[in-house]
C-alpha cells in the first residue's frame, strides 16, 4: 500500500487558550501528528468512512499570547508545510491568558464557487484569494484576523464546475432519477470539497487563520427547506434520501466537527463513534439520516420532545460572543407555527446570548434584516401561504418557491422573537425565566449587538431602530456576499429599489392587506448596497465597533467599498 498523505489541510479550526484543532484529509489510514516550533505537539490516528481518511488532531501545550510555525507529519513523514511551498510558514496564534483587553477581529463572507480554474462563468475575482494575497504580503501576526467566519454556500452541491460535471458523467452507478450535474453521493461531495480547498492561496490561509463555518442551501440543494411541502416532494424522489443523508454528513466531517472546542469534540457523541469505528461509513449513514429523520419530527409534531442533534454553537474571543445560528436544517415548517429554529434549540440560544461580555455576534447565514421592500413581500407570502383556503396557500407557496421567500421575514415569529431578544439585551434588563421559576440574571448591555450574514449576493450595513427607547445597544445587520459568485446584473436595480421608501412603503401597505402586524423593529441602511464579490471585518476594541467592507477590483486587488462606526463610543 501506497505511504498516505496530506490530501486536504491542514485547516487551523479552533484556537482555545493553549489548545488549538487542526483538521487533515489523508490519502490512506495513518497516524498525523502536529509539531510546533514552541515544542506543543499533538498526535490523532485517522478515521476511516466512505473510503476517505480524517484526522482532527488536538494541539496542547501552547505558549500564551504567541505565533508559533508547525509542521504536520503522516506516518512521521513532514507532509506540511510542502517542500516546494512559496508560501511562508503556517503559524499558530494564541491570545493572552487574559485577554479581555486585546481587539478582537473577524474576518466574514459567504457563497464562494471554486475558483476561476473550475468554472466557465465570468465571475469577478475571488475575494477571498485576494484577502490572501494581501496578507502574504505582509504575513506578520498583526496582519491576520483572529477568526475567519463563513456564513454559508462554501461549496454548491447543485450548480457544480465543468470539472465536477465530467466526474458525475463518468459515475456509473447513481440513484434512479439523480441529477446527472449535482453531487448526491459521499464520495461525490468529497470531491466538491477538494476542488474548493485545493485552492494554494485558500490552503494557506486555513492554516494559519482559524476558521468556524455554518452551512446554507446550496451544500445540500437550492432553496433547502423552504417550506413542509417541499420537503415532501423532496422525500418522493428516489435519489433524494442518498443526497440527503451524504450532504449532512459530509457537513459534519468537513465543516461542522472543527466548529467545535476540544472540550465539545470529546463529548460529541457521533466523534465518540466514528474515532474508535474501524470503518465509520455506517455511523455517518445512520447519522445523516437520523439528523433528516429528526427534522420532519420536529416539523410534523407539535408536541415531540426528542433531543436533535445541534449544528448550532458558540464561542467567546476576549469580550466578544460569537453565536453561529443553524438557520436551515431543522426549521420548524408547519404553517401557521413556522420557525427558524426548534424550541429548545432556541431555548439554547437565548441562553448563550444573555451573558457578560462587550460585544454579541450572532451569525446566521440569512440575514435577519433584508431591504425591507423585499421584507414586506416575505411577510404578506407568509400569510397567504398560511391561508385556510387551498388555492391561496397553492398561490402562496409557489410564490414563496419561485421568489426564494424564505427569510426571517418569512418566519415571522422566528424574526420578532430575535428582535425583542436583542431589546431585552440591550436595554440590560433580566433574562429569560429559569424553569420559570423567576427571572434570569441580569447583565449589562453590550456595546454592540451584530448580526453577519450572507445569501443574498450583495453586501451591506443596516442599522435597527426600536420603539423602546430603554434599548441602548446598536444593533445591526451586517451582510456580506458574495465572496466568489455573483447576482444578475438585470436583478440588481431592483435589490436598489427595494431599499427606498417608495417601494417599501407600497410592499408594507400590501402586506397589511393580508394581516400582517406592524413590526416592533424599523431598519434604515447606512451603507451599501454594493454588488460585487467581497470580503468584510468586523473590529472590536474596548467597547468601539467597526466594520469594514472591500470589494475586489477587475485585477484582483481589494479596495474599500464601505466602513461604518458602529458604536458611540470612542
Amino acid at each position: 500500500m501506497p505511504a498516505a498523505q496530506l490530501l486536504i489541510g491542514p485547516l487551523l479550526r479552533r484556537v482555545v487558550g493553549t489548545r488549538a484543532t487542526v483538521w487533515v484529509e489523508t490519502t490512506a489510514p495513518a497516524v498525523v501528528t502536529v509539531r510546533t516550533a514552541g515544542g506543543a505537539t499533538g498526535t490523532a490516528p485517522t478515521f476511516s468512512a466512505y473510503d476517505h481518511h480524517y484526522a482532527l488532531v488536538v494541539v496542547d501545550g501552547l505558549t500564551p499570547d504567541s505565533a508559533t510555525t508547525y509542521q504536520v507529519l503522516v506516518d512521521d513523514v513532514v507532509a506540511w508545510p510542502l517542500a516546494d511551498s512559496r508560501f511562508p510558514p503556517s503559524v499558530i496564534r494564541t491570545r493572552a491568558a487574559d485577554d479581555r483587553d486585546q481587539p478582537v477581529r473577524l474576518l466574514f463572507g459567504s457563497c464562494r464557487e471554486a475558483t476561476h480554474q473550475a468554472t466557465t462563468r465570468k465571475l469577478p475575482p475571488d475575494a477571498l484569494d485576494a484577502y490572501t494575497r494581501r496578507v502574504l504580503a505582509d504575513p506578520g501576526p498583526a496582519a491576520l484576523p483572529d477568526l475567519l467566519v463563513l456564513l454559508g454556500d462554501q461549496v454548491y452541491a447543485d450548480e457544480t464546475s465543468p470539472t465536477m460535471k465530467r466526474l458525475l458523467r463518468r459515475r456509473r452507478r447513481r440513484p434512479r432519477g439523480a441529477p446527472s450535474d449535482q453531487v448526491v453521493s459521499f464520495d461525490e461531495y468529497t470531491k466538491l470539497y477538494l476542488e474548493s480547498w485545493s485552492d494554494p492561496e485558500i490552503r494557506w490561509l486555513f492554516s494559519t487563520v482559524p476558521s468556524v463555518m455554518i452551512f446554507d442551501d446550496h451544500e445540500i440543494i437550492d432553496d433547502w427547506n423552504t417550506s413542509a411541502s417541499w420537503r415532501a416532494e423532496m422525500h418522493e424522489q428516489p435519489w433524494w434520501a442518498e443526497r440527503i443523508a451524504s450532504g449532512l454528513a459530509s457537513y459534519w466531517v468537513y465543516q461542522h466537527l472543527g466548529n467545535l472546542s476540544p472540550d465539545e469534540i470529546a463529548a460529541d457523541p457521533v466523534f465518540a463513534k466514528v474515532s474508535t469505528a474501524e470503518d465509520a461509513t455506517g455511523v455517518l449513514r445512520e447519522f445523516g439520516q437520523r439528523v433528516d429523520t429528526e427534522a420532519d419530527l420536529a416539523h410534523d409534531t407539535q408536541r415531540w420532545n426528542g433531543v436533535q442533534y445541534q449544528f448550532s454553537y458558540a464561542l467567546d474571543l476576549g469580550r466578544t460572543r460569537l453565536v453561529m445560528l443553524d438557520s436551515r436544517c431543522s426549521r420548524v415548517l408547519v404553517p401557521g407555527r413556522r420557525a427558524m429554529l426548534p424550541a429548545a434549540e432556541w431555548s439554547w440560544f437565548v441562553d448563550r446570548a444573555h451573558g457578560s461580555y462587550d460585544h454579541l455576534v450572532v451569525g446566521s447565514s440569512l440575514p435577519w434584516l433584508l431591504p425591507p421592500g423585499i421584507h414586506h413581500i416575505e411577510a404578506w407570502n407568509e400569510k397567504l401561504a398560511d391561508s385556510r383556503r387551498p388555492w391561496v396557500a397553492g398561490l402562496g407557496e409557489r410564490l414563496r418557491r419561485a421568489l426564494d421567500l424564505e427569510h426571517w421575514g418569512a418566519f415571522r415569529r422566528s424574526f420578532d422573537a430575535l428582535g425583542a431578544l436583542f431589546a431585552r439585551i440591550g436595554s440590560g434588563a433580566p433574562g429569560m425565566p429559569d424553569d420559570r421559576k423567576g427571572a434570569g440574571p441580569a447583565y449589562p448591555a453590550p456595546a454592540s449587538i451584530s448580526v453577519l450574514s450572507g445569501d443574498v449576493h450583495h453586501s451591506y450595513v443596516a442599522r435597527v431602530r426600536f420603539a423602546d427607547p430603554t434599548v441602548r445597544t446598536p444593533v445591526h445587520q451586517l451582510t456580506c456576499s458574495p465572496i466568489h459568485n455573483q447576482v444578475p446584473a438585470g436583478i440588481r436595480p431592483l435589490m436598489r429599489l427595494s431599499w427606498a421608501r417608495g417601494p417599501a412603503g407600497a410592499t408594507r401597505a400590501l402586506a397589511r392587506t393580508a394581516g400582517v402586524r406592524r413590526s416592533s423593529v424599523k431598519w434604515r441602511k447606512l451603507a451599501g448596497p454594493y454588488f460585487g464579490n467581497a470580503v468584510a471585518t468586523l473590529t472590536h476594541a474596548g467597547r468601539v465597533a467597526d466594520v469594514m467592507i472591500e470589494g475586489t477590483t477587475g485585477d484582483g486587488q481589494l479596495r474599500e467599498v464601505a466602513r461604518q462606526r458602529l458604536t458611540a463610543a470612542g
